[in-house]
């Protein structure tokens, strides 16, 4: 197969950072997807529904002209986001989840949930509206192995909050591990994940090649073969549960190469790429549709895409380093070579 064409998909997990920042890596996101649920982890980040707005609109400012992108909006939960800020943000029409990110576990989580039953009240509101909790699923527990979070994070926190909200609709998002692709799999249809292409295409042993590798380290963190190849077993399973969302997270280069270097991964460079890549090493491109542009939209109750784009099988060289505002920022594959391009 030399060329896959595929309705317009939508990342569903992505960071576009904020002024000259955002206007630097936009445009890679709005090439390749029709839509993406986008992060509220800004500095500050986005509480109300009247932030996450103006927001919406510095996104849409910056578009290229000729660009048919809409960007989904979030809520930054915290210990404190009251019940009414759910249904203002349910009523907007453009608030599409609300992030959980637990205290300190990722990039500008400072301000996250610091204990989850004190946001039952407002869990309960969004039970009651339908709108969906978006989890950075790592337990903070510093006696907890960092390659352990997740699973403990499911066990103590996720498992129990589900008991006690049954008909609350989650996203486990960017899992890494085997026991998230089984979580996932016995629990409702109201739960679901998504799967980043970094943690299709790598285990840890990428984080040490040659050295330490800081581009290659993201939160969560890589994990093992086993859980890797269960990743690929899920998202090209055809199970729609599982769909896509890149966590593509752009750092400056000095942000990453640093004595305490920032956590994420720039994927948005050639995303749907990478994702092809991983499907066609799983001999499965039939599936990729179905994970990069239904399952999600189905889940967010939101309208099949019109349209579509087409990759073809074309080498092309990542480049070493990408404009990021004022510096540089240094994409995953730098200077390596992709097989399948977007024409």
């Amino acid at each position: 197969m030399d060329r896959i064409t595929l309705r317009r998909p939508d990342d569903f997990h992505v960071h576009l950072r904020d002024g000259p920042a955002m206007a630097s890596v936009l445009a890679d996101t709005a090439r390749r997807f029709a839509r993406a649920i986008v992060m509220p982890n800004l500095k500050p980040p986005l509480r109300t529904t009247a932030q996450a707005l103006h927001y919406r609109d510095r996104i849409l400012g910056e578009l290229p002209e000729d660009a048919e992108f809409e960007p989904l909006m979030t809520l930054y939960l915290t210990d404190d986001t009251p019940p009414e800020e759910i249904s203002r943000a349910k009523l907007s029409g453009r608030v599409h989840g609300v992030k959980l990110y637990p205290a300190g576990a990722t990039t500008h989580s400072d301000a996250g949930v610091t204990r989850i039953s004190r946001c039952f009240h407002t869990l309960e509101k969004m039970e009651e509206v339908g709108l969906p909790l978006l989890v950075h699923g790592e337990s903070t527990d510093p006696a907890i192995d960092v390659f352990d979070r997740e699973q403990a994070f499911i066990e103590e926190t996720l498992g129990p909050t589900l008991e006690r909200f049954p008909r609350l609709k989650v996203v486990l998002e960017h899992i890494t591990t085997r026991d998230a692709v089984q979580f996932v799999e016995v629990t409702g249809a109201n739960v679901a994940a998504t799967i980043t292409a970094h943690h299709l295409l790598m285990n840890r042993n990428a984080l040490f090649m040659g050295g330490i590798r800081p581009h290659h380290y993201c939160l969560p963190v890589l994990k093992r073969e086993e859980h890797r190849e269960a990743l690929v077993e899920a998202a090209t399973s055809g199970n729609p549960k599982f769909f896509l969302g890149t966590d593509s997270a752009p750092h400056a280069r000095a942000a990453k190469e640093a004595g305490c270097g920032c956590a994420g991964i720039y994927t948005a460079h050639g995303a749907i790429e990478l994702y092809a890549i991983a499907f066609e090493e799983a001999h499965a491109l039939d599936q990729l549709e179905g994970f990069a542009s239904v399952h999600g939209a189905r889940f967010y109750n939101l309208p099949p895409n019109r349209g579509s784009i087409t990759l073809v099988r074309e080498d092309w060289t990542v480049p070493e380093t990408l404009a990021f505002g004022g510096e540089a920022l240094v994409p995953l594959r730098a200077g390596e070579t992709i097989p399948w391009k977007l024409a």
